[in-house]
């Protein structure tokens, strides 16, 4: 049976990815302790909590500028030094947050925060595609993301205790963020990656009209749009309709975020395994509908009023949070497979635009602007806009047939796959008990979203507490 356990033994076991996870760890466990006291920061050092929301839009919008160069410089062939440099300008920022405790230096160093945090989610997919393989792609996407949620809950514990002891632990908790973040990119800097020759990407590049073959990957994005959404739910959405809308104890919604955040890192490589052998574009699809089902649930339970309604929405967290595994386990996956190798970096950048703008106007214009009309004004849309979605996934790319890695030996070597790396996760599929034949030859020769286990469709990546959580602050 393969178990959370043995997919984390796999992730560490591919030649790189023990770097990988330690500096994903480590880079999580020191932004996850400043996160949640970003704003609280701001406003010691002179600034309104207005002022410190729309400084830190102003950089998220900043990086958005950043992606579609970061999509470029990965299609160039690099892989590493992408990801670095995200880590790097993280580093930069959060030192400038340390060390010049002004307006200016917040400013500044939220640009570059913004910078590095939209970049790194298509920089680190583009770099442990090329650490895992097609085979290993999706479980060590998942393994990456559960321990950022892991490290990312246990940085923001061990904030919290720390910042009891004054308000001017945040500025060594700046510090903190900036040394984890360097460490980590010095420790990205040394991941051996599988040899990879660029002349066959430049020669198919060449061959293509500039972003042809991107077409369903642009479906994608677009569908994409309303599943974004749910990042915001949790952390704006409910609080809101919990403690304004049923008058509920604040012990309400910090309850809900915990129980989220343990299902999240319980229960994300598990369904992800389990789903392996469905492609990726159903998983997306339920997803959807399971998102929407726990909107309406969250409308009806604000309908019910009282006790009944709050019971109602702490239940109704069960399917959100399935939902949001599944959102996050199977879209990054998706993407990478529906483009051709030599565009996966515009591929992957495509896809966090169309996340990025979502988040940027989430909070202000779509959350709280249409809560402030009624809660009928929010969910109601916002659950038919997810059901969109989902049958856009279902039926827009189904037309579209997707590029499988094993095509040729010059789409695996653009792709940065090789095959010493595939070795441990296909042994382990050969070898599992009771799993017929033919899905495992599936699993080992196809990773196209029509195909069983076609490279493991359920597990996705993306983050935020994000695995499924937005990247690390």
């Amino acid at each position: 049976m393969t178990t959370t356990r043995t997919t984390l033994r796999d992730l560490v076991r591919i030649p790189g990815g023990g770097r990988y996870a330690l500096s994903a760890t480590v880079e999580a466990a020191t932004s996850g302790m400043l996160r949640p006291f970003i704003v609280i920061y701001a406003v010691l050092i002179g600034l309104s909590a207005g002022q410190a929301g729309m400084t830190l839009t102003v950089g998220m919008l900043a990086g958005l500028g950043a992606v579609p160069l970061a999509g470029w410089w990965i299609d160039r062939g690099a892989r590493r030094a992408p990801a670095v440099a995200a880590l790097l300008v993280r580093a930069v920022g959060s030192l400038l947050l340390a060390l010049v405790p002004g307006i200016a230096g917040f400013a500044i160093g939220a640009v570059l925060i913004g910078v590095g945090t939209q970049i790194a989610p298509p920089t680190n997919s583009a770099l442990v595609a090329a650490l895992a393989g097609p085979a290993q792609r999706a479980a060590a996407l998942a393994a990456g993301r559960s321990l950022r949620n892991a490290g990312l809950g246990a940085g923001a514990l061990l904030g919290t205790v720390l910042v009891a002891s004054g308000p001017e632990m945040l500025r060594w908790l700046a510090l903190a963020t900036a040394v984890g973040c360097a460490f980590g990119a010095a420790v990205i800097a040394r991941v051996p990656l599988p040899h990879q020759d660029p002349a066959p990407a430049r020669a198919a590049a060449t061959k293509k009209a500039r972003g042809g073959g991107l077409r369903t990957v642009t479906v994608l994005a677009l569908a994409g749009i309303p599943y974004a959404f749910y990042a915001d739910i949790l952390e704006i959405a409910l609080p809101l309709l919990l403690v304004q809308g049923l008058h509920a104890s604040l012990a309400w919604p910090s309850g809900i975020f915990v129980a989220n955040t343990v299902m999240v890192i319980a229960l994300q490589l598990v369904v992800v395994v389990r789903l392996a052998k469905w492609p990726h574009r159903t998983v997306l699809f339920w997803s959807g509908l399971l998102l929407a089902a726990s909107y309406l649930a969250f409308w009806l339970g604000g309908a019910t009023g009282g006790s009944p309604g709050t019971v109602l929405v702490a239940m109704a967290i069960v399917p959100y949070t399935l939902g949001e595994i599944l959102y996050t386990g199977s879209s990054v996956p998706l993407v990478i497979e529906s483009a051709p190798p030599h565009l996966m970096g515009r591929a992957l950048a495509r896809w966090q635009l169309s996340y990025g703008l979502a988040r940027a106007v989430d909070p202000i214009i779509i959350i709280t602007g249409l809560l402030s009309l009624g809660a009928a004004a929010l969910w109601l849309p916002l659950a038919a806009a997810t059901l969109l979605g989902s049958a856009t996934v279902r039926l827009g790319t189904r037309r579209h047939r997707p590029h499988r890695s094993g095509e040729s030996m010059s789409h695996a070597v653009a792709d940065g796959g090789s095959p010493a790396v595939d070795g441990p996760l296909n042994k382990r599929l050969r070898m599992s008990p009771g799993r017929p034949a033919s899905t495992v030859v599936a699993a080992t020769t196809s990773v196209g979203p029509g195909h069983k286990l076609s490279g493991h469709p359920g597990r996705g990546r993306p983050g935020r507490r994000t695995g499924t959580r937005p990247p690390a602050f």
